[in-house]
């Protein structure tokens, strides 16, 4: 396997790209960021630097990922989903002058394996998104997002739960513990348990 890069795109010497990745027109990947293997950049895409994106991830057009936000495996990312590390943003300090690197605090934001963003999506820093999550198009995300959890909205409020083949989970429930009830996919069978605190959630 080999590494595909476009002409275009710019891609730090100091970053590192793991095979089988391919890296599409205008894409820039700055210092110190590590793209796992068998990845997808696609048209457009911004790795700043430091960040960390595991394997099988597929990054549509026109995302920026910027410092502070790590993806795991086999994450989905939709066109033009922003992502964002500062929770108090200015250009300027109190007495005019611009803002360094050193005027600010970066806040991390987990992006956890499975989970799918949809389009135009907005990720408020310093939150988790849970495995096999999936994020509605347009939705702003201001809170945790629990496994299999799917939030739409602006805000975006949780609505239901999914399975990992993507399919809405039934409300109905097959079993449960004392801790978890438990619901089966009605496309491939799959039973996936829910903790009783995300049902609370529901809306």
């Amino acid at each position: 396997m080999t590494i595909m890069i476009h002409p275009t795109a710019e891609v730090s010497p100091e970053a590192q790209i793991g095979d089988g990745t391919r890296i599409w027109h205008h894409v820039q990947i700055r210092e110190g960021a590590r793209i796992g293997l068998n990845c997808t950049l696609s048209k457009g895409v911004y790795i700043d630097q430091q960040v960390e994106i595991g394997d099988h991830v597929k990054i549509q057009n026109y995302v920026s990922v910027y410092q502070g936000v790590s993806i795991g495996h086999g994450v989905f990312v939709g066109p033009h989903v922003c992502f964002t590390n500062d929770l108090r943003p200015r250009a300027i300090n109190k007495d005019g002058s611009l803002k360094s690197a050193e005027d600010w605090q970066v806040v991390e934001t987990k992006i956890h394996t499975g989970a799918s963003i949809g389009a135009n999506a907005t990720i408020l820093c310093g939150i988790t998104i849970g495995k096999w999550a999936l994020i509605g198009a347009g939705s702003v995300v201001i809170d945790d997002v629990p496994d299999h959890g799917l939030v739409v909205g602006n805000p975006a409020r949780m609505k239901g739960f999914v399975c990992v083949c993507g399919e809405q989970l039934p409300t109905i429930v097959s079993s449960e513990t004392p801790d978890s009830k438990i619901v089966a996919c009605r496309i491939c069978s799959a039973e996936v348990a829910i903790p009783n605190q995300h049902w609370e959630r529901l809306l």
